[in-house]
C-alpha cells in the first residue's frame, strides 16, 4: 500500500534549516582531551562513525527550536533577554563516564555523562528555563517537564555499548553561549556570550 504523507493540495511543511540553543563549551585544551577520548572510543567499537570535531564539542543547556528559512528575530531577542538576566557564579563540571544513547539494535549517540559533577549544569538549565518563562519566550520543542541529562556528545551513529568509567574530564564553566546551528551543515555559530557572575 503506497504511503501517503500529505493530503492532496496541501504542501509539506518546510524543512528546518536553522536551530537555536543555549550551551556551555569546554576550553580549548579540554576540548582537545575530549576529542582524543572520542577517537579512542570510536576506534574501540570499530564503528565507521567519526567523532565530533573538537570545535563542535559542547553541552546543550536548552534547545530552543528548529526553524525553516532562518532564525526568528523575536525568538533570538527573547533568548538574549533571558540570558542577560541570569545571575550565577562560575562553577566546575566533571564528566566521568561514557554512555550510549543508542537503542538496540539501532545506533545512536555516544556521550560523556557525569554524576554529582554536573550539578552546576542542572542549576544553570533550571535558571534558564525560569528566565525564558519570565520573558515570555513561548513554546519550546522540548517539554519543560522532560528530564534534563547534561552530556557531551562524542559521536553519532554509534552501536550500543555498556556504560563505562573513563578518566574524568573537567573544566570551569565561566560563560553561557547562545548558538545558531546550521542544520545539516555541521556548523555552529555563537550569536552571543554572557560571563557568569553572581552579581
Amino acid at each position: 500500500m503506497p504511503e501517503q504523507l500529505w493530503l492532496p493540495g496541501l504542501e509539506a511543511p518546510p524543512i528546518p534549516t536553522d536551530g537555536l540553543f543555549f550551551a556551555v563549551v569546554p576550553d580549548t585544551n579540554t576540548a582537545a582531551s575530549i576529542s582524543k577520548l572520542a577517537q579512542q572510543l570510536c576506534g574501540e567499537t570499530r564503528s565507521k562513525s567519526k567523532p565530533l570535531a573538537a570545535n563542535r564539542l559542547h553541552v546543550t543547556l536548552l534547545h530552543l527550536g528548529n526553524f525553516a528559512g532562518g532564525l526568528p528575530p523575536a525568538r533570538v531577542e527573547a533568548a538574549m533577554n533571558a540570558a542577560a538576566s541570569i545571575r550565577m557564579a562560575p562553577f566546575s563540571v566533571e564528566f566521568d563516564r561514557a554512555v550510549s544513547f543508542a537503542l538496540k539494535p539501532r545506533p545512536g549517540p555516544l556521550v560523556l555523562a557525569g554524576g554529582e559533577g554536573v550539578a552546576g549544569l542542572q542549576a544553570l538549565h533550571d535558571a534558564l528555563e525560569l528566565a525564558l518563562d519570565n520573558v515570555g519566550f513561548g513554546d519550546r520543542t522540548a517539554s519543560p517537564n522532560a528530564p534534563y541529562t547534561p552530556h557531551v556528545t562524542l559521536a553519532y551513529g554509534m552501536p550500543w555499548v555498556a556504560t563505562r568509567a573513563v578518566e574524568a574530564v573537567s573544566w570551569n564553566v565561566r560563560e553561557l553561549v547562545l548558538v545558531h546551528s546550521l542544520l545539516g551543515r555541521t556548523r555552529h555559530v555563537a550569536l552571543a556570550r554572557w560571563r557568569l557572575a553572581a552579581e
